[in-house]
């Protein structure tokens, strides 16, 4: 469902790392029509995204229990909607960035 002009923009935050969840969440917050949740690994996330679907995820791509391109492929194929990456694995022409751009 398309967002009514004013309403926040909900952000989802998945990283296995408490620093990078934190930092990504406290840079997003600082806009304050900008709603950011956070999850520890791609299953918390799932259970997430169907409870009260996010308008963008951000993602990491080396995480415990999922990978992060099945994760993304799971994504696109039951709730699509826009994935970022951001990885340390997922240097610029890397072929794993490169399948992550592509949907997987």
């Amino acid at each position: 469902m398309p967002r009514a002009r004013g309403d926040s923009l909900r952000v989802l935050v998945v990283d296995d790392s408490a620093m990078v969840r934190q930092v990504m969440q406290a840079i997003l917050s600082t806009d304050g029509k900008i709603k950011v949740s956070a999850a520890a690994d791609p299953l918390i996330a799932w259970m997430k995204l169907q409870k009260e679907p996010p308008d963008v995820v951000i993602t990491d791509l080396e995480m415990p229990r999922m990978d992060g391109l099945t994760f993304i492929r799971k994504i696109m194929a039951e709730l699509p909607r826009p994935v970022v990456v951001c990885s340390g694995l997922a240097a610029r022409g890397t072929e794993l960035a490169l399948r992550a751009l592509a949907g997987c």
